[in-house]
């Protein structure tokens, strides 16, 4: 693809900060990793500076691989765009998936290729990463 054939990516673009780093240079490796607490070995998402669990700072990254399911747990479809650069976008899916190997861990994303007939609560998906630029990709969901 030449300069000039390539699409301007017109949303809003997720920042990396002291507290999401390693989630976001993970997924810029098409890869999930998670927060976890040493204290009370429970998950933190989304991340912070402690355990939203009991508080404790003894936090690290566990890296859950590129091979992760889930069932939505909760979705909105979204008729009309509430931010610059999704007007092509509606109606979109937005998802709450509760992860199959960690029900307790819900990570929101879009459901590609959802819509109103194919969506319920329950619904298994599979978490896939959309390139957005060069240096940062988007976890999202697609149905299985």
């Amino acid at each position: 693809m030449t300069e000039d054939t390539k699409v301007k990516y017109e949303k809003p673009i997720p920042l990396k900060t002291i507290d999401n780093a390693p989630y976001w240079d993970a997924a810029d490796r098409h890869e999930l990793a998670l927060q976890k607490c040493n204290t009370c070995e429970g998950y933190n998402h989304p991340p912070g500076p402690s355990c939203a669990n009991c508080g404790s700072t003894d936090v690290v990254w566990e890296n859950l691989g590129n091979d992760i399911r889930g069932t939505v747990y909760t979705y909105v479809i979204s008729y009309r765009p509430f931010l610059p650069g999704f007007q092509n976008d509606v109606p979109l899916v937005i998802a709450v998936v509760a992860l199959d190997d960690s029900p307790d861990v819900k990570i929101m994303g879009n459901v590609l290729h959802g819509n109103k007939d194919n969506i319920t609560v329950g619904t298994p998906v599979k978490m896939v990463w959309e390139d957005i630029t060069e240096d940062r990709a988007l976890p999202q969901w697609e149905l299985l």
